[in-house]
């Protein structure tokens, strides 16, 4: 999953959209591209794509435990990540949110913006991004399950939990 190119153009879109969002909003307030501001698509794009990387993880985890069910997989990896994405969100923007009383401002946009940004980003990643693997992931595990089939593998997780050790 993590090497195919099709599942890459599919995890870029919520990671895009909230730096197109931000340039929007930039362009709307009149807000000029300096090294402070144009700092903020770097840190949200890095955070955003943790994001991704953490749900999609527990998405191929979840993959062989639900026999490749993609509706089952998406919603347990909902469950699992969007309770720990939402604090890590709630907490990064509750200390970038602080720059916004500088009377530096640099400062002032560049914790505005990435507010805003992290904020847009975790919901792309907890409903864009599972809409996406609904809509287009069958495409993309159908791979994945033949490959493990033929390495007799199939219905086995590959990585196991706490619970699954015996």
């Amino acid at each position: 999953m993590f090497r195919s190119l099709r599942m890459l153009v599919l995890s870029l879109f919520p990671n895009l959209i909230p730096l197109m969002f931000t340039g929007g909003l930039m362009g709307f307030f009149d807000i000029p591209l300096k090294p402070s501001t144009v700092l903020v698509f770097s840190i949200a794009f890095g955070i955003s794509v943790d994001y991704t990387i953490h749900f999609l993880a527990k998405y191929r985890l979840e993959l062989n435990r639900h026999s490749w069910d993609i509706g089952k997989t998406v919603s347990m990896a909902i469950k699992e990540t969007g309770i720990s994405m939402t604090y890590t969100s709630l907490i990064l923007f509750s200390g970038f949110i602080t720059f916004t009383a500088s009377s530096f401002g640099g400062n002032m946009y560049m914790g505005l913006l990435t507010s805003i940004t992290l904020i847009v980003a975790l919901f792309t990643n907890l409903i864009l991004l599972p809409c996406l693997l609904r809509t287009f992931g069958g495409f993309m595990t159908r791979k994945m399950e033949k490959i493990t089939e033929k390495k007799g593998r199939k219905h086995k997780p590959r990585y196991y939990g706490v619970d699954d050790i015996e």
